[in-house]
């Protein structure tokens, strides 16, 4: 446990390396650790809790350096990570559950840095889509 970091942080990290999907997510506005199917911790010491993850081996996304747009896109069209439950079948997009490895692969090729979670090639029809859905004006 790094100095200065809170006893019960360090075993909110030790819940989310337990939990299948678990992750910390560190954006423009904080971070959130992802632990224990659907609880949450978030906070704004990114960078101390950053160095605490990636200490214990915990998967790291980091977004903050890709252009807000690009993130913006990525979090509204694309999929969320399936913390603690099975993903959804693929292809995923907006409101659907992906495995983290596909989501982190997405923000990785956006130009997130991704730790502990090394690039995984999957198969195009797995990606997750994040193209935007047209109207229908033939109604």
């Amino acid at each position: 446990m790094k100095l200065g970091m809170a006893p019960e942080n360090d075993a909110r990290i030790s819940e989310a390396l337990r939990t299948p999907g678990g992750h910390l997510s560190i954006g423009r506005g904080g971070y959130t650790l992802y632990f224990n199917g659907s609880s949450r911790l978030q906070g704004y010491d990114c960078d101390q809790m950053k160095e605490a993850c990636i200490a214990r081996g915990l998967p790291v996304i980091d977004s903050r350096t890709v252009p807000f747009d690009v993130v913006w896109d990525l979090a509204v069209k694309g999929p969320m990570v399936a913390v603690g439950r099975a993903a959804d079948v693929a292809p995923w997009g907006a409101f659907s559950s992906a495995p983290l490895q596909a989501v982190a692969d997405a923000y990785r090729a956006a130009g997130a840095e991704v730790f502990n979670l090394p690039e995984e090639h999957v198969r195009k029809s797995d990606k997750p889509s994040f193209e935007r859905e047209t109207m229908r004006t033939d109604l």
